[in-house]
């Protein structure tokens, strides 16, 4: 990892990291359970509109286009679409290259470590043992712990809050423009990484990378 780090800075104690794209690669299953929720209503649905719908809260996302769907809550199609998600067809889920050497580097050398992510608890659970497990990290923030989702910062102040570093001292992990976003409001220094978005979409960050290969730690960050 390159960059020149302000000299005003506060020194990158503690990482914070979004789970599905930037952890583990969930994308394919993602796009695949949201196609076939609006194809089971009779909806058409495109690349455009399901990329709304990354980095974000199922429920928060689905509030924008529940409108489409006559006689159906939110939370009933949220589960409906969750439940796709077990079908015997649906593609494994997979660490994203280098997350799983990082995060357990990160955890033997004693740096403080949280997920912050849209998820459910139950599913980051699940998705966190490709990488050695929730046990590695202090705190898992999920969808169930805050009020307002990505990109809203609240996830990232409370993952900070129970790390016990300020924002800036900490640095997320993120591979979409939501969580990007949510991450910069808090204060925290940003990782985008290009597993779901373009270098382009991610240009808020302070520093793009393709995966989590070899990147080192403490970061050296261009200041924003």
């Amino acid at each position: 990892m390159t960059g020149i780090a302000s000299p005003d800075a506060l020194p990158i104690r503690a990482a914070l990291f979004d789970l599905d794209g930037t952890l583990i690669v969930t994308e394919h299953r993602s796009r695949a359970a949201w196609t076939r929720l609006f194809q089971a209503h009779g909806l058409r649905i495109d690349d455009a509109l399901l990329a709304t719908f990354v980095g974000r809260r199922g429920q928060e996302a689905l509030a924008d286009h529940v409108h489409r769907f006559p006689g159906s809550t939110v939370d009933e199609l949220f589960h409906e679409a969750v439940g796709y998600l077990n079908g015997p067809d649906i593609p494994p889920p997979y660490p994203v290259p280098g997350a799983e050497v990082l995060v357990k580097t990160l955890h033997t050398e004693g740096v403080p470590m949280a997920v912050v992510t849209s998820s459910l608890r139950e599913h980051a659970h699940v998705l966190l043992d490709h990488v050695g497990g929730a046990d590695l990290f202090a705190t898992v923030i999920t969808a169930e712990d805050v009020q307002r989702g990505k990109p809203h910062p609240e996830g990232f102040l409370s993952g900070c809050a129970a790390l016990g570093v300020h924002p800036p001292q900490a640095v997320a992990f993120e591979d979409a423009p939501a969580g990007i976003a949510a991450a910069k409001a808090g204060g925290l220094a940003c990782v985008g990484l290009t597993t779901t978005h373009s270098a382009e979409a991610l240009g808020a960050a302070d520093l793009v990378v393709p995966d989590l290969t070899g990147v080192r730690w403490p970061p050296q960050l261009t200041a924003a």
